[in-house]
């Protein structure tokens, strides 16, 4: 297959975050996780991952990576471009897909996702590969088996409880309009239903009721705007576990140190 450039949301949002506050860190990218920024560690696995070409890192300010030590070599390395980021995650990416220069097949995740693998990176590139648009997701029993005290913000549907995984997969342009229906949202992405209702009335009605999968309205919606949309549901549990509150940043620490151990 075509190697896929990978964007690493990097971004900061309106606001201090509180684990930059807590670490002393003016972006959270910069805050620290089993001792060193949390963005190395998907920009390792990204750049080590045999189906990833470039490596584009979406921030306001690239001075702030670029100009530390322990983030420097993001700078320096020849696969890495920074691309200036803009007030949400949508605008940006819509931004990107409308310019020459970017190829598909684009992989998303963000700097939070320290957790991400190989094993995570074979299994969406995998299954998302022919796809216009896919999107990963870790279904409630797969991450309480092995993390039961974990916490998410979950979407109730028929077929389980999911939770997102931060990863995105942009096969081809015509997942331009989708992009832009989630530009739309972009403020209600904590609100399921909003999201849901903005996919249309049969969509929030059946998710309401527990009478649509997860699945069938992915493909759905795909369908609508005439295109192929795909769930993949990821096999690890850590793939939904992102540095977000302090107590993943503890939960993320001692997972590393079983996989280093």
């Amino acid at each position: 297959m075509t190697k896929a450039a990978a964007i690493l949301l990097a971004g900061s949002r309106p606001g201090t975050d509180p684990l930059a506050k807590a670490a002393g860190v003016a972006i959270k990218p910069l805050a620290p996780v089993a001792g060193e920024p949390m963005i190395n560690y998907p920009a390792r696995a990204l750049l080590a991952h045999p189906a990833i070409g470039k490596l584009m890192i979406l921030t306001q300010t690239p001075s702030l990576l670029t100009g530390d030590p322990a983030t420097a070599w993001l700078g320096e390395h020849p696969r890495v471009i920074f691309e200036q980021s803009g007030a949400g995650i949508a605008s940006t990416l819509m931004a990107l897909l409308d310019r020459p220069d970017v190829t598909f097949p684009l992989l998303v995740t963000t700097a939070d996702h320290v957790l991400l693998d190989p094993a995570m990176l074979d299994q969406f590139v995998r299954e998302a590969e022919g796809a216009d648009i896919a999107v990963a997701m870790v279904e409630r029993a797969t991450l309480l088996a092995r993390y039961p005290d974990s916490r998410r913000t979950w979407l109730k549907f028929r077929d389980g409880w999911w939770s997102g995984a931060n990863l995105f997969w942009f096969g081809s342009v015509k997942a331009r309009p989708v992009v832009a229906l989630w530009q739309e949202v972009e403020q209600d992405r904590k609100k399921g239903w909003k999201i849901l209702s903005a996919f249309g009335p049969v969509a929030l009605l059946g998710a309401m009721l527990r009478i649509s999968t997860l699945r069938g309205g992915i493909a759905r919606v795909g369908r609508r705007f005439g295109l192929i949309a795909r769930l993949v549901a990821m096999n690890r549990a850590e793939a939904c576990i992102d540095a977000d509150k302090p107590d993943d940043v503890a939960l993320i620490e001692r997972i590393l140190g079983e996989r280093r151990g």
